[in-house]
C-alpha cells in the first residue's frame, strides 16, 4: 500500500471526525437551548402539578430545580426521587428520566429516555405518563 494512500485516508478520516464532533456540538447547544424552555413551560409545571395532588393525598413531595433539570423528591427519604435531565452525551440529545427509591437498606435505581427524547417534541402528556409510571412504587403502600 503506498504512504500516499494511507496519508489521504487517515487525512480524511480526520476531517470526517472533525465534522461529525462539530455537528454532534451544534445538535447538543440546540438541544440545551430547546430542553431549557421546555423545563420551565413543560416539565416544571407537571412536576409542581403531581407534588400538589401528592401532598393533599398524604404523600409528602417537593419539586426542585437544580441547573439543567428538575426533580420530585419525596420529604420522607433524600433517595426517593424522580427527575429529567438532558443527555447529550450520545450523537443525538435526548431527555432521561431518573428514578431513585430506598428499598429496605438497598437504593434501587432507574433510567430511561423519555418520550421520543427530542425536548423540543416532548409534550406534557408524555411528562405526565413517566412521572405517573415512576411514582407507582412510591405510592403503593
Amino acid at each position: 500500500m503506498e504512504i500516499s494512500d494511507v496519508k489521504r485516508r487517515v487525512l480524511e478520516t480526520i476531517d470526517r471526525s472533525r465534522t461529525r464532533a462539530a455537528e454532534r456540538r451544534a445538535r447538543a447547544d440546540r438541544a440545551a437551548r430547546d430542553y431549557e424552555q421546555w423545563l420551565d413551560r413543560t416539565a416544571i409545571p407537571v412536576f409542581r402539578q403531581v407534588a400538589n395532588v401528592l401532598r393533599s393525598q398524604g404523600y409528602p413531595f417537593t419539586v426542585f430545580t437544580p441547573g439543567g433539570g428538575v426533580r420530585l423528591a419525596s420529604d420522607r427519604s433524600g433517595d426517593d426521587f424522580v427527575e429529567l435531565s438532558l443527555d447529550t452525551a450520545g450523537d443525538e440529545p435526548q431527555v432521561l428520566g431518573h428514578t431513585s427509591r430506598t428499598r429496605g437498606r438497598h437504593i434501587v435505581e432507574s433510567e430511561r429516555v423519555v418520550g421520543g427524547g427530542d425536548p423540543a417534541s416532548l409534550t406534557e402528556e408524555e411528562v405526565l405518563a413517566f412521572l405517573l409510571n415512576a411514582l407507582e412504587p412510591f405510592v403503593e403502600r
